[in-house]
C-alpha cells in the first residue's frame, strides 16, 4: 500500500489524482492533503477520503478547517501555513508527494519532500524551473525519486525507457504544444482571460490555462525537460501538434523515433507516476484509431508567440533567468487575468524583467527566494508604469 501526501489537492491535478487513487482503494491511500485557501473544497476531500493530516496555506482559515471537518464528523487534523505544508512533505507515514501547488510556493515544500527521501511526483513545474539545480541535488542526497506528472514528461520518460545513461543513445527531445485556443489568431489585441482559458483540448486551471495560451507553459516545460533528463537546449525541440494525441517523442541516434500517444487525460501519467514500475487503469479512454483521423504537426511561430522564445533565452542564461521568467510570468498573468493587462503585453513584463534581472547563480533556497522577490518587483513596477502609461493616452 502506498500512502500519498497531496500537495494542491483541490486543482485539476489533485482532481485528476484523487480519482485514480479512487480506483486503487487496495493500492493507494492518501496520508495528507492541502490547499491554498479553499476550506470548502478541502473538507470534501477529507469527507470522501479521510486522510490523516490536512494542511491549509492560509493560517486566517486554520479554525475554520478545524470547525468545519468536526462539523462534518471528520477526524483529519487540521494544520495551517507555510511551515506546516513543508512539515507534511517530510512525514515518515507517506512514500509518496505529488507535488501539484502552482506557482512559486510549491518551491519549499517540494524540496523537502526530495530531501526526505519520498518519491515525489511532479507536476509543480516551477519548483525545478527556479531551483533545477537544488531540486535535482536534493533527490539525489534523499535516496529518493523524481517523476514527472506533465503529460510530455511522461511521455519522454516512459520512451526513454531502457535508453543508457547520459542520452547516448538520443538525438533528441521533442515537445509536443496542442497551440493553445490562439494557434492560428494572429491579432492578440482585446483577448479576454475567458477566451484565453478556453483550452481547445486539456481541463485546467486558470493560470496554467493562459500559459498554454502563451505558450510559455511549453517554454517551462523546455526549462524542466533540462533539468530531468539532462539535455542541453539544443537538443530539445517544440512541435506544435493541435490534436494533442502525440505527448511527446524520442529521437535516437539511429534514426528512429518513439511516440507516446493517448487521449488528452492527465490521468493517465498520474497512474503511471504513482504505480510506477507498472501500470495500472487510469480512468482515461482509448484511442479510437479508426476515427482518429490525420495528424498534423506544424513548427511554433516564436514572433507571436514571444513567451515560448524567452523559455530558451533563460535556459541558456542559466537558474537565476529562469526564476525570474517564471516570477514575472506570474505576476504578468495574475494582472491579466485580473483585468490589470492586456493579453498581448504580457511577454513585454517578462522580457523587461529578464532585462534586468540578476545574474548571479543561486547557491541556495534563500538565494532562489531572492531572486523571485527580485523578479516580483521589477515586474510589478513595470506594470505600475505600463498603468500610468495607458491612463496618460486615455486622458489624451
Amino acid at each position: 500500500m502506498k500512502r500519498i501526501t497531496l500537495l494542491g489537492a483541490t486543482g485539476s491535478i489533485g482532481t485528476s489524482t484523487l480519482d485514480v487513487i479512487a480506483r486503487h482503494p487496495d493500492r493507494f491511500a492518501l496520508h495528507a492533503a492541502t490547499a491554498s485557501s479553499s476550506v470548502e473544497s478541502l473538507v470534501a476531500v477529507c469527507s470522501r477520503h479521510r486522510p490523516k493530516v490536512a494542511v491549509i496555506a492560509d493560517e486566517s482559515r486554520l479554525r475554520e478547517l478545524r470547525d468545519a471537518l468536526r462539523a462534518v464528523g471528520v477526524a483529519t487534523e487540521a494544520r495551517a501555513g507555510a511551515a506546516a505544508l513543508a512539515e507534511v512533505s517530510c512525514e515518515p507515514d507517506a512514500d509518496t508527494v505529488v507535488a501539484a501547488i502552482v506557482g512559486a510556493a510549491g518551491l519549499v515544500p517540494t524540496l523537502a519532500a526530495a530531501r526526505a527521501g519520498k518519491r515525489v511526483l511532479l507536476a509543480n513545474k516551477e519548483a525545478i524551473v527556479c531551483a533545477g539545480q537544488l531540486l535535482m541535488e536534493a533527490v539525489r542526497l534523499g535516496g529518493g525519486e523524481l517523476l514527472p506528472l506533465d503529460s510530455e514528461h511522461s511521455a519522454i520518460h516512459q520512451c526513454l525507457a531502457g535508453a543508457r545513461a547520459a542520452g547516448r543513445d538520443v538525438r533528441r527531445l521533442i515537445l509536443t504544444a496542442s497551440g493553445g485556443p490562439f494557434r492560428d489568431r494572429r491579432d492578440f489585441a482585446g483577448i479576454t482571460p475567458e477566451e484565453a482559458c478556453a483550452h481547445p483540448n486539456w481541463v485546467m486551471g486558470r493560470k496554467i490555462s493562459v500559459d498554454s495560451a502563451t505558450l510559455m507553459n511549453k517554454g517551462l516545460e523546455v526549462i524542466e525537460a533540462s533539468w530531468l533528463f539532462g539535455f542541453e537546449a539544443r537538443r530539445i525541440e517544440v512541435v506544435v501538434h493541435p490534436q494533442s494525441v502525440i505527448h511527446s517523442m524520442v529521437e535516437f541516434v539511429d534514426g528512429s523515433v518513439l511516440a507516446q500517444m493517448g487521449t488528452p487525460d492527465m490521468r493517465t501519467p498520474i497512474a503511471y507516476a504513482l504505480a510506477y514500475p507498472e501500470r495500472v487503469e487510469s480512468g482515461s479512454s482509448s484511442l479510437d484509431f479508426n476515427r482518429l483521423g490525420a495528424l498534423s504537426f506544424e513548427r511554433p511561430d516564436l514572433r507571436r508567440f514571444r513567451c515560448l522564445a524567452l523559455a530558451f533565452r533563460a535556459l541558456a542564461g542559466g537558474t537565476a533567468l529562469s526564476a525570474t521568467l517564471n516570477a514575472a510570468n506570474e505576476v504578468a498573468v495574475e494582472a491579466f487575468l485580473d483585468g490589470r493587462l492586456p493579453f498581448d503585453r504580457i511577454a513585454d513584463i517578462i522580457e523587461d524583467a529578464l532585462d534586468t534581472a540578476e545574474l548571479r547563480q543561486p547557491d541556495s533556497i534563500e538565494a532562489v527566494l531572492a531572486i523571485d522577490a527580485h523578479a516580483r518587483r521589477a515586474a510589478t513596477q513595470r506594470l505600475a508604469r505600463f498603468a500610468i502609461a495607458t491612463t496618460s493616452r486615455q486622458a489624451g
